[in-house]
């Protein structure tokens, strides 16, 4: 079977994700490719040999500009912070790579641009994860849409609300630097409601939002030298630095078919781990998400007779579902990480085949006109056009 050996720059949260996709992948999708785990590229040796033996990794390459040369590696994927997936994604596209990056595409919208410039200077196959939309109950969202069931859509409402900077002394880690990370819970958070809505809905025409950095300042992040992958395993300093992002951010927006939107990401929602929710209304019926369940959809249809209305939850783990196919027997369920199988799925899928994934750089450009629209709105405190 013809190989895809893949380099993979950064191996911490969503190194960790984009792993455990290569390695599963295969036993799951019959694809006509199959990812060879080339090389890990980390800052730090120490924890980045770790990751290396632990994920499954060939090598591991301190420099990824050694890597992005290197005539053995075909895709370079990128799950490191924002800021520096522009020059990585264009040298990458340079030296004629596929490339594969993490959401959102870019900390800033001219960088976004950039990206998707080189890209197609090069002629090289690129994707961005938006791995939410790879989950068998979103798929089936989107047939429903499709298929007319719930009609002229009026109104979507969505929230992603998590916790895990709630606590004051919570260190100051990376994505609460606006030069690293482009912005906060908005760029994190919102970037996924934004391509959801995108994927479901249609593109948004203006916005206008709020936002609030709750906390100003925070105990600075002390490096242990230890492999760390989640969120909160990190060591404080007794110093403090200033948090940069937002905190939150809530926006309504107008759709260029007509219909409205309502959102919000916080990471200041106690209780909340990963509480991604939509509604979305239309005309003849409408259709619930929430990601903490994320095997179901529930769905409901005023053609229904009218004594047995009323919102019916599918367990969308049966084969005639997208994706469910290549997983368990119906009502046996996925989890988080298998949305990343399915999107490496696509991606490897797509490339043998010459075409670009969809999602792609353009998808992931499009979220960032969104998202520096809501900014700008915030500044100037007024409705915003987003650029068509």
């Amino acid at each position: 079977m013809k190989e895809m050996k893949i380099g993979l720059i950064g191996y911490k949260f969503m190194g960790k994700a984009h792993s455990h996709a290569y390695k599963d992948v295969n036993i799951f999708f019959d694809l006509p490719v199959v990812p060879v785990m080339k090389v890990i590229c980390g800052r730090s040796a120490g924890p980045l040999k770790m990751a290396m033996e632990k994920f499954g990794w060939q090598e591991c390459e301190t420099d990824w500009k050694k890597l992005v040369k290197r005539q053995d590696i075909d895709m370079v994927d990128i799950t490191s912070p924002p800021d520096v997936h522009k020059e990585i994604a264009v040298a990458a596209a340079k030296e004629g790579k596929a490339v594969f990056c993490e959401k959102p595409l870019a900390a800033t919208l001219k960088d976004a641009y950039e990206m998707l410039e080189a890209v197609e200077k090069y002629g090289v196959r690129h994707a961005i994860c938006f791995n939410y939309r790879k989950l068998p109950a979103i798929g089936l969202a989107r047939q429903l849409i499709e298929k007319g069931k719930i009609g002229r859509i009026y109104h979507m409402r969505a929230v992603y609300l998590q916790d895990w900077i709630l606590e004051p002394d919570f260190p100051l880690v990376w994505r609460m630097d606006k030069k690293v990370a482009g912005s906060g819970a908005h760029g994190d958070l919102n970037a996924h409601l934004i391509d959801m809505a995108r994927y479901l809905v249609g593109e948004f025409d203006e916005v206008i939002g709020v936002s609030e950095t709750f906390i100003k300042e925070r105990p600075l992040i002390q490096e242990t030298g230890i492999l760390e992958t989640g969120l909160k395993d990190k060591a404080k300093s007794q110093e403090t630095g200033k948090v940069t992002v937002d905190d939150a951010t809530a926006f309504l927006a107008r759709f260029t078919n007509g219909a409205l939107g309502c959102f919000e990401a916080t990471r200041f929602a106690a209780g909340r781990k990963n509480g991604q929710r939509f509604e979305i209304n239309g005309s003849k019926g409408s259709i619930l998400f929430n990601l903490e369940n994320l095997n179901q959809l529930e769905y409901y249809s005023t053609e229904d007779p009218i004594y047995a209305q009323g919102f019916k939850t599918i367990l969308a783990t049966d084969a005639s579902h997208p994706y469910a196919a290549n997983w368990w027997p119906a009502g046996h369920i996925i989890g988080y990480g298998e949305s990343f199988v399915n999107m490496v799925a696509d991606v490897l899928n797509s490339m043998e085949k010459n075409e670009n994934p969809i999602p792609n750089f353009y998808d992931g450009l499009k979220c960032q006109e969104v998202l520096n629209s809501v900014e700008e709105s915030v500044v100037k405190k007024k409705w915003v056009k987003v650029k068509q």
